[in-house]
């Protein structure tokens, strides 16, 4: 059985390739896949080569192996359905069919197959959320309103959080306030968080910019002993941290949050598995319609990146369709 996937073979270059499916052995099923989501954060750094190439593409997906110098096959958000007729969701790159092993997938509730191609997302916000673990009332600063920060800010109001968000482009400010969230230019954010805690200063901030100019000036905008989170991965790119009077007179705290690991204070309740489940009841409870803003047929994958690429006004995410109904 011949299957169509996509690979990365240079730098902003992508192709649609064919190869063979092995046949499903002992434990395993056949997917055909409806879509397939590309994030826009790891996946758009491979995209780039905005990741070291001698980096292994994922030690905790079966189905990704070696590492990101090219040529190389890369994504992780499949929806479609196994061969029992379920629907499912697969950690696997962009192919039209493959198979699995029944234990890697995820049996999604009755829901929308291209909302469901979020998973991946709902599962990182859950996680962020987890790591901020905001008291009731607590303001918490989320800074970038792509897909992951908005669906962080929407966890978090859901704990009882006040949640103020920062985005420099006003459609993703006023896609954010169609939901229900404050969202404010981060010009004007340091002024919210002064008149929402007296002064006092943020809780938490959650960096989920992509940017490495983001983390230096949000640590002026922590409480004493506040936490900066840092969501975005940002591969090859470096920071530059002011470890000066905000971060050193504060004892102020810099931490990465991330959803490939449980962190051990939570490993008493939590496991991957309860995570997942969650995850998969939270795609029928958050607007995800709203945020699956564009698909384009697998044939078009290399103008979908490009668009993501571009930043393209009203992409939130992008999702590659292969002719299948639901």
């Amino acid at each position: 059985m011949k299957a169509r996937f996509v690979l990365h073979v240079g730098p902003r270059r992508v192709e649609l390739r064919e190869r063979e499916v092995e046949s499903p052995g002992p434990g395993q099923v056949t997917v055909e896949t409806i879509f397939s989501g590309i994030s826009s954060g790891t996946e758009l750094l491979a995209y780039r080569g905005e990741v070291p190439p001698e980096t292994a593409l994922d030690e905790g997906i079966d189905a990704l192996s070696g590492t990101f110098g090219y040529p190389f096959v890369y994504g992780y958000s499949c929806v479609g359905r196994a061969d029992d007729g379920d629907l499912v969701f697969a950690f696997h790159p962009h192919q039209d069919v493959f198979t699995a092993s029944e234990d890697s997938l995820i049996r999604l509730p009755a829901v929308d197959p291209r909302a469901a191609t979020l998973f991946p997302l709902v599962e990182t916000a859950l996680q962020v959320t987890l790591d901020a673990a905001p008291g009731y009332g607590d303001t918490v600063v989320v800074l970038g309103l792509g897909v992951l920060g908005t669906l962080t800010a929407l966890l978090l109001e859901r704990t009882g959080a006040r949640t103020v968000t920062a985005e420099p482009l006003p459609w993703r400010r006023k896609l954010a306030a169609s939901l229900g969230l404050r969202a404010v230019p981060p010009e004007e954010v340091a002024e919210v968080v002064r008149r929402e805690t007296g002064g006092a200063g943020a809780r938490t901030v959650i960096d989920a910019t992509g940017s490495p100019d983001a983390p230096g000036p949000a640590l002026a905008l922590l409480a004493h002993e506040g936490t900066l989170l840092i969501a975005s991965w940002l591969g090859t790119k470096d920071a530059t941290l002011p470890l000066g009077r905000h971060f050193h007179r504060r004892r102020l705290t810099i931490r990465s949050t991330q959803v490939s690991t449980i962190p051990a204070a939570l490993s008493g309740g939590w496991t991957i598995e309860r995570r997942r489940r969650e995850a998969a009841a939270l795609l029928a409870e958050l607007p995800l319609e709203s945020l699956a803003t564009h698909t384009f047929p697998v044939e078009r994958v290399a103008e979908a990146f490009a668009a993501l690429d571009r930043g393209e006004e009203g992409v939130m995410h992008a999702a590659l369709s292969y002719g299948r109904g639901a």
